[in-house]
């Protein structure tokens, strides 16, 4: 998978929030990082097509072939914490609603991903009763159970406790073979290797 951002600009109000020229490609994650304010979400909101930048090009590729950024969805996973769950499903019925869509990643089954998730006491409640690190855990496993070849992960570990931090780093190491692009400042939600684009220096390497 490959995105090539040319000239990206996004502005508020006339005000420049970032200018963003770089290739996205390869199986090394990318960290996007910069203070707040510094547009981290809201890069990676245009990157997955949900915003348009104020200035700029992007193109898609996945093996060679040219992607249509309206076709785009097709290809990601996304985690956020502003990303909702349906509320009135219970989490077994989320799983199979997200699944009509998006095929399990290899090694992923419906008899094994709630296993995964480690909510298998929860497969029954109603996700609008989860606490907010439960919601969060939630969201990261159908995004990493998904058998795409983009994930943007955006502040991946808001509201996650310590079981919960290590949980996603452990899928995070088991998640190659995919382009992962990751939206923080945490230490602890860095993958062990990674490429950092900062946004406060408007640097990239």
């Amino acid at each position: 998978m490959k995105i090539v951002a040319q000239n990206l600009e996004k502005r508020y109000n006339r005000r420049l929030i970032f200018s963003l020229s770089a290739e996205f490609s390869g199986t090394v994650p990318y960290l996007v990082s910069g203070p707040n304010g510094s547009g981290k979400s809201t890069l990676l909101q245009i990157l997955w097509g949900q915003m348009l930048p104020s200035r700029g090009a992007l193109s898609y590729s996945f093996q060679g072939k040219n992607i249509e950024p309206e076709n785009i969805f097709s290809y990601i996973s996304i985690a956020a914490p502003y990303m909702d769950l349906i509320d009135e499903f219970t989490l077994e019925e989320m799983l199979s609603f997200h699944f009509r869509f998006k095929k399990l990643a290899e090694g992923i089954t419906f008899e094994n991903i709630l296993k995964i998730m480690e909510l298998e006491e929860h497969a029954h409640k109603k996700t609008g009763e989860f606490s907010s690190g439960m919601k969060q855990r939630a969201k990261l496993g159908l995004a990493f159970a998904s058998d795409s070849p983009l994930l943007f992960l955006d502040e991946p570990c808001t509201n996650l406790d310590e079981k919960g931090v290590r949980w996603y780093q452990n899928q995070l190491e088991k998640a190659g073979n995919r382009l992962i692009i990751i939206a923080s400042n945490q230490e602890f939600e860095r993958p062990k290797v990674f490429r950092k684009i900062d946004l406060s220096k408007d640097s990239y390497g």
